[in-house]
């Protein structure tokens, strides 16, 4: 092989055939006392501590568009609850206190719904856009143009300043490292180029002020093979404080080597949520841990947060894309970085990769006001 093709091969991550697209469209702007009266008093609305009606409007006015638009994949949502979407065979719908989670599968699965709770007012609105059937992520440009057609309708529908609605992109490529290993000889070739310049390939244009992250988390099961690996004393007041540490050791060692230095293990029992943030934070919010990186900014390290009188059903690791981790091309390299420094990880924690499942999720975000 020659050098260039070297160089270019390096670029480019090659991913088991059998990887799972999706994508997802999340809007929001604030409810405000100014909108609430600027509606009561043009429609008559009866509020009186119930927020029924006015939620009915602006649910209507939203399903009315996504029907002359065809998308049918439209969720209204008014309860303050953070959206998270993952694929499932089964198409439903499960709520936390803080949490309000769509399972489904692209290809089959179709679903409007409103959520909220007429006697409360909600701080946000938000409008979720489901991807729905096949090749997601060489269609995500028309989909991002047409969801921004019928947000600016909307706002014209509702008296809304377009300037307040902020539109957030998701993105992310799922799949099993150690497919291969149980029979997936199938791979696809990835440059992972950024949003935009995919978007720029379909002659869709972004914003020049935007904000883009660029991240993997990776979950690893704790079964009884790791335990067995670590000694624990169930009598101590830290009984698993031996396992978090073998795993942040293996990852420390991977880390270094294939030059990760910008993220974090969580094994707390929280759900990791990544955001970009001007500056790089941590916080914990009830049931959700909150990591907040800026891209632009020096790289971190490798945090680890794990509470060792508990033991978890799985712990996640968080690789975020800092500027040095994009090339020319895109973030091929970097996704190959990971892969190899997880399948050290596991190799030194003695994880099966014929028996064991350990999924990656390549997430790409962006976010911009409309």
């Amino acid at each position: 092989m020659s050098i260039i093709r070297k160089r270019s091969a390096a670029h480019k991550a090659f991913i088991t055939g059998n990887i799972r697209d999706n994508q997802y469209i999340l809007a929001e702007f604030r409810l405000n006392d100014d909108l609430i009266e600027q509606l009561v008093g043009r429609l008559s609305l009866n509020i009186n501590n119930n927020f029924n009606e006015l939620y009915q409007h602006l649910s209507q006015q939203f399903f009315e568009l996504c029907h002359y638009f065809e998308m049918n994949n439209g969720q209204f949502i008014a309860n303050d609850k953070l959206v998270r979407v993952r694929f499932s065979e089964e198409i439903h719908q499960w709520q936390t206190n803080q949490q309000i989670l769509f399972y489904y599968n692209p290809q089959y699965h179709n679903l409007q719904k409103a959520f909220y709770e007429p006697d409360k007012k909600a701080q946000k609105i938000s409008l979720l856009f489901l991807s729905s059937g096949q090749d997601i992520r060489f269609n995500a440009a028309s989909f991002h143009a047409k969801v921004k057609q019928l947000l600016t309708q909307y706002c014209k529908v509702i008296g809304l300043p377009n300037q307040v609605m902020r539109l957030r992109d998701h993105q992310h490529l799922t799949y099993d490292l150690f497919a291969k290993h149980k029979g997936f000889e199938q791979s696809q070739v990835h440059k992972l180029r950024t949003i935009r310049n995919r978007y720029l390939a379909h002659h869709v244009s972004l914003p020049e002020d935007i904000s883009a992250m660029t991240y993997a988390v990776i979950n690893i099961p704790i079964g009884q093979a790791l335990l067995a690996e670590c000694e624990i004393d169930h009598q101590a007041a830290d009984p698993y404080n031996p396992l978090y540490s073998a795993i942040n050791k293996a990852l420390s060692k991977a880390s270094l080597k294939y030059n990760l230095n910008n993220g974090a293990l969580i094994a707390n029992g929280l759900v990791p949520i990544v955001r970009y943030s001007p500056s790089n934070t941590v916080s914990r919010q009830g049931e959700l841990q909150m990591l907040g990186y800026n891209p632009h900014e020096k790289p971190c390290g490798m945090m680890s947060w794990w509470d060792a009188s508990e033991l978890v059903d799985q712990c996640q690791l968080i690789f975020v894309a800092s500027e040095e981790s994009r090339t020319e091309v895109g973030y091929g390299r970097f996704l190959n970085q990971i892969n190899a420094a997880v399948s050290q990880m596991m190799a030194e924690l003695n994880i099966s990769p014929d028996k064991d499942t350990i999924m990656v999720r390549f997430h790409q975000h962006i976010a911009y006001n409309l």
